[in-house]
C-alpha cells in the first residue's frame, strides 16, 4: 500500500461532523495553492524578481513583491469554500471571503521572505478557526489559539513539505511534485524531550533580557557549564525553516521581545504565526511559551498583535520558564549577577 494522500487522511478524519468536513476543504485548498507558490518560489529569478520591495510596513518589515503575489494565491484559492474572511499578514484589516462561511482564516502567506533572494528555505504558516456569527470583522479573528481548528505551515526547501495538526497529532505530508499531491512521510510526530540545538538572532544579544542572557550562555559554555554538555546554533531566518527542524530532531526556538523599541513583545505575529506553529509543537509533544504564559492561552487585543515566542523540546522549553518565573536563579544565577560575565566564581 502506497503513502496515504493529504485528501486521503482528511477523509478518515472527517467521518463524523459537517465542520470537520469543511476544515478539510479548507485545509485542502489551501494545500493546492501552496503547490503553485512553491512553483513560483522554485522558479527563482527565472520568474519575476520575487525579493523586490514594494512597500514598507511599519520600521522593519518591507513587503516583497512575493509576499503580494501569495497573498493573491490564497486568497484566489479560498473562494468557493466555506470560509468568511482571511486575515493576512500582507492585509491591514480582514479580507472577505463568503458571507456564509462558517471558517476564518489566518495566515502568514510568506514568511522568510527576506531570504528569498538567497535561495533559503521560505514557507507559509496558516491557522483555521470556528466563526462565530454575532462577530464581525478584526473582533472574528481576536480568540486564542486554544480555539484552531488546523494548523499547518509549508516549508518551499529542497523539498515541498506540509506540517499539520487538527488536534490528533502532528502529521508530516511531502509534496509528490509528479503528481502534485501531498503524501503522508511522518506520522504523530514526537519531538524528543532534550535537545541540543537552539535556534536565535545573536546579533540582539546586547539587548536580550536577562532570562533569555542567562539561558544561551549556560548553552554557549557547554560540557564547561552547569548544562555538562556542548550545544549548537542553528538559525535560518525563517521560523519555518527552524520550526521544521526541531519537527524533525528537536531543539528550542527562541525570538524573545527585548529592549529595542519596538521589540518589547518580540516580532512574531500572534494569530496567523505563533498560535499554528505552537499549536503545530504542542501536538508534537513540545512546549510553546512567551516566556512566562502558554501563548495557546493568550487572548489578542488586536490582529496584529506581536508576541515573544519560545518553542520546541519540552525540557528546553521548561527550563527557560523556570528561569523566567525566578526557579532557575540561584548562587551565580542571583538577580544580581543575572547579566554573567562581571564577576564569576572562581574554578
Amino acid at each position: 500500500m502506497g503513502l496515504a494522500t493529504l485528501k486521503e487522511y482528511l477523509s478518515n478524519w472527517t467521518l463524523d461532523g459537517r465542520t470537520r468536513g469543511q476544515v478539510a476543504d479548507t485545509v485542502l485548498a489551501i494545500a493546492e495553492a501552496s503547490v503553485r507558490l512553491s512553483e513560483v518560489v522554485a522558479r527563482g529569478a527565472l520568474g519575476a524578481k520575487l525579493g523586490r520591495v514594494v512597500a514598507r510596513a511599519g520600521e522593519v518589515d518591507e513587503q516583497k513583491e512575493v509576499d503580494v503575489l501569495a497573498n493573491d494565491i490564497f486568497i484566489e484559492a479560498l473562494k468557493g469554500q466555506p470560509v468568511a474572511a482571511l486575515a493576512s499578514e500582507e492585509a491591514e484589516q480582514p479580507i472577505s471571503i463568503g458571507d456564509d462561511g462558517a471558517l476564518l482564516v489566518a495566515t502568514d502567506p510568506l514568511d522568510g521572505s527576506s531570504n528569498v533572494d538567497a535561495n533559503v528555505s521560505v514557507g507559509t504558516i496558516f491557522s483555521v478557526l470556528p466563526r462565530h456569527p454575532s462577530s464581525k470583522g478584526e473582533a472574528a479573528f481576536l480568540r486564542p489559539g486554544s480555539h484552531q481548528l488546523a494548523a499547518g505551515f509549508f516549508v518551499y526547501g529542497p523539498q515541498t513539505v506540509l506540517a499539520l495538526t487538527v488536534g490528533h497529532g502532528t502529521q508530516i505530508f511531502t509534496l509528490d511534485r509528479e503528481t502534485r499531491t501531498y503524501r503522508l512521510t511522518t506520522r504523530n510526530v514526537a519531538i524528543p524531550a532534550e535537545a541540543s540545538e537552539y535556534a536565535i538572532n545573536a546579533s540582539n544579544a546586547r539587548h536580550w533580557d536577562d532570562p533569555i542572557r542567562i539561558y544561551i550562555h549556560d548553552c554557549e559554555n557547554g560540557a564547561n557549564g552547569p548544562r555538562g554538555h556542548d550545544f549548537n546554533m542553528r538559525w535560518t531566518g525563517s521560523p519555518v525553516a527552524d520550526i521544521y527542524r526541531i519537527l524533525t530532531r528537536g531543539g528550542i526556538y527562541l525570538y524573545p521581545g527585548d529592549r529595542r523599541k519596538g521589540f518589547h513583545q518580540g516580532r512574531i505575529r500572534l494569530i496567523y504565526e505563533a498560535n499554528p506553529l505552537a499549536w503545530i509543537v504542542e501536538q508534537a509533544g513540545g512546549r510553546a511559551t512567551t516566556g512566562r504564559e502558554r501563548v495557546l492561552d493568550v487572548v489578542p487585543a488586536a490582529l496584529h498583535q506581536k508576541t515573544p515566542l519560545i518553542c520546541g523540546s519540552r525540557d528546553e522549553v521548561d527550563r527557560v520558564m523556570r528561569i523566567y518565573s525566578g526557579q532557575e536563579f540561584k548562587g551565580e544565577r542571583s538577580p544580581l549577577f543575572g547579566r554573567r560575565g562581571l564577576f564569576r566564581a572562581l574554578p
